[in-house]
């Protein structure tokens, strides 16, 4: 299954117009409102598209804020109101999805149309743009995800398209990680805020345990980024482990720690660090082979320490790459500790600099690795460029 390499979005909230060419570490910073997640809710609302319907159940689902067209569309006083949403993909032989979205300002409907929608495995097209003009068509169905059924499971569209359907934006919070509220949006292998963060990683031992030296090293690897912990199980007996008075998921995540009395070193993820539950989550989504190929995480970097944020995300692409090299991953953060972290020598791990342009549009920059870029990196991390205002994305306050 090929990454996909290419996404132009048009129309939508602060993004006017803009490409970007991804790899499979995707790092996005800037200043807060310059659009960042914006950029992640697109894909979003291609992926609702790609499985057959666009109305707020399939975007809420996907992690994409529901909303009115007159917010999702963009509206800037300098430019003309865009009729309507238009997001394309394309993956690395040539496949090609796209579609442009219709919905009115004045009377909007639960579901948006589907003005045109293309779909092609890089040799010939699936489905075409003007096969929407068809008068007795539903205009808010999605034809492309009806021809799957007469798609090879290896043809390059049917992958991309299975790639868009998986997608989504994950944005874990401390209680729904701990297990005292239930996640709103819960799916195979874990929810989009943190739930079902313990059968998750009964999942990751099982599918660790299969005696390869690679595997053990993996789970060390997790282990490692949590210095107070000997050992991570999970439980169905949480009699002893919690007060009555707190909630708790069917299953547990029991930690054990290295520094506690034996008799009594045990607890679960409503005692532990809120960091621990923020590295498990991550890691999952990385490992576990039931998480979607293509998957974004809005502020990757919250809850947790400027040093253990860089460790964790250096260790992103290799986790990425330890099921299946096509693996992708977009990420947004804010604290400057996330980019020491990053290998730019790897064409594979790319940092975008996302920022607003005088009309207030928002437009991405990929930083690109060069002399200048090398010998400042020589002096000083990437994290104190930021600050210092070299890379940009930085607020104008």
């Amino acid at each position: 299954m090929s990454k996909i390499r290419k996404v132009d979005i048009r129309g939508f909230k602060s993004i006017y117009s803009t490409t970007i060419e991804l790899g499979r570490v995707n790092c996005f910073i800037g200043a807060n409102g310059a659009g960042k997640s914006n950029l992640l809710e697109a894909l979003g609302v291609l992926g609702a598209a790609a499985n057959g319907v666009v109305d707020d159940e399939s975007l809420l689902r996907r992690g994409v804020r529901a909303g009115l067209p007159r917010l999702y569309k963009s509206s800037f006083a300098t430019e003309r109101t865009p009729a309507h949403i238009a997001i394309e993909v394309a993956g690395e032989s040539n496949e090609y999805y796209g579609v442009s979205l219709l919905n009115p300002l004045d009377s909007p409907e639960p579901a948006w149309s589907y003005k045109t929608e293309v779909l092609s495995d890089g040799e010939r097209e699936i489905v075409s743009a003007g096969i929407r003009s068809k008068k007795n068509l539903n205009k808010k169905a999605g034809l492309a995800a009806l021809t799957l059924v007469d798609l090879e499971p290896t043809n390059p569209a049917a992958q991309l398209m299975q790639r868009l359907q998986e997608f989504a934006i994950y944005c874990p919070n401390t209680p729904t990680l701990r297990g005292i509220v239930p996640d709103q949006q819960s799916r195979a292998p874990v929810g989009l805020s943190g739930g079902q963060i313990a059968e998750g990683f009964a999942a990751l031992r099982k599918h660790l345990d299969n005696g390869e030296e690679e595997s053990t090293d993996i789970l060390e690897q997790v282990l490692e980024l949590i210095d107070w912990v000997a050992d991570i199980q999970t439980t169905s007996h949480g009699t002893t482990l919690l007060s009555p008075k707190v909630p708790r998921t069917m299953l547990l995540l029991k930690f054990t720690d290295r520094f506690m009395n034996q008799n009594r070193n045990e607890l679960t993820a409503y005692d532990a660090s809120e960091g621990a539950l923020y590295v498990i989550f991550t890691a999952l989504l990385c490992l576990l082979p039931q998480a979607p190929h293509l998957l974004a995480l809005d502020n990757l970097d919250q809850a947790l320490n400027p040093r253990l944020l860089v460790r964790l995300i250096s260790r992103l692409s290799g986790w990425l790459h330890f099921n299946d090299r096509d693996r992708q991953l977009l990420f947004t953060a804010h604290n400057p500790a996330a980019l020491d972290g990053l290998d730019l020598s790897d064409p594979e791990i790319r940092l975008f600099v996302v920022e607003r342009n005088s009309n207030g549009q928002t437009c991405v920059r990929r930083l690109e690795v060069t002399a200048e870029l090398t010998s400042l990196n020589q002096q000083y991390p990437l994290s104190r460029l930021w600050l210092m205002g070299h890379l940009g994305g930085v607020p104008n306050v």
